[in-house]
């Protein structure tokens, strides 16, 4: 008899299914929408799924449970906390509420495998505005934690993506001018001090894992609309500037899919658009496909499987 081979686990092989959700669309109610479309294991952007929970944009998600999403944090007509969790199946649920600071222009991706991270962010504060290092760690069951003390320098309109199977990565965003450092995240959570910026400072990129242990931040605003990319390698390491393919814009999202590749979608440029780009194992982008479902932008992406 030949040995039973365990099947890899949504960690190895990186989920098969995507979700993009949320965003600012300027025709609902506060310019917030709740949307979700399914991205297929082949790339596939599905119609809209009647939104649940509450219309937010520019809130964070990342996966948790090895299979699972979570969205959290956001801007109704004012900063929030709440998130909304995300089934194995896809399946949005109803508000969790908030823990933590809440907080708009934030970013999340997971770590340890099974578990997720939130940080920095953006807050209305008495006086002006106010820019947080902070973070908020998700559990393998999806709970989220209360705030950890901020590392790094403080900014918004950031990225987050995995890498190296179980380790994350911070990068980019503004602290009021645009900003290109990185921050690393350990496979026990712990956010590391500045990495000295490699490429063009921008804010507004998205990032995402692809080729099951690697990451790719793309497009976003260096003082015009950008569609240049950074790979980042398997111990963290970002690249310099890949030229760009595709619709330059901001203010977009993305996630993996199919187990080792990756998807763009949505954003901002001279107006909200919809169109996507698929990144494929090896992290090449490829060129826009049309857009499907409620144009808009800052939205948040996650995978599940």
């Amino acid at each position: 008899m030949f040995p039973i081979i365990p099947a890899a686990s949504a960690a190895d092989s990186g989920n098969q299914e995507g979700l993009f959700g949320f965003g600012y669309d300027q025709y609902s109610t506060y310019g917030v929408t709740a949307v979700t479309n399914l991205v297929s294991d082949t790339g596939v952007v599905a119609t809209d799924t009647a939104g649940v929970g509450t219309a937010r944009h520019s809130q964070g998600a990342c996966e948790y449970g090895g299979d699972k999403g979570i969205f959290a944090y956001g801007y109704t007509n004012q900063v929030v906390s709440m998130s909304n969790l995300v089934s194995n199946a896809g399946v949005v649920a109803t508000d969790v509420t908030g823990v933590g600071q809440s907080r708009y222009q934030t970013a999340g991706c997971s770590y340890g495998e099974d578990k997720g991270i939130f940080g920095y962010g953006h807050r209305s504060g008495a006086g002006g505005l106010a820019t947080w290092a902070l973070t908020n760690l998700v559990s393998n069951v999806g709970v989220v934690g209360t705030d950890v003390t901020g590392v790094g320098t403080a900014r918004r309109q950031l990225a987050a993506c995995e890498y190296g199977d179980d380790k994350g990565i911070f990068g980019f965003g503004t602290t009021g001018s645009r900003v290109g450092m990185t921050n690393l995240v350990s496979n026990a959570g712990v956010v590391a001090t500045d990495v000295t910026a490699v490429g063009t400072a921008k804010q507004g990129p998205a990032a995402c894992r692809y080729g099951s242990d690697k990451g790719i931040f793309g497009y976003g605003d260096d003082g015009s609309a950008t569609a240049d990319t950074n790979l980042v390698s398997n111990v963290g390491v970002i690249s310099s500037d890949v030229t760009g393919v595709g619709s330059a814009r901001s203010n977009l999202a993305a996630t993996q899919y199919g187990g080792d590749k990756g998807i763009f979608g949505f954003g901002y440029l001279s107006g909200m658009v919809s169109m996507t780009n698929l990144v494929s194992n090896a992290g090449v982008v490829a060129t826009d496909v049309t857009g499907v479902g409620t144009i808009r932008y800052n939205p948040a992406a996650c995978s599940f499987n």
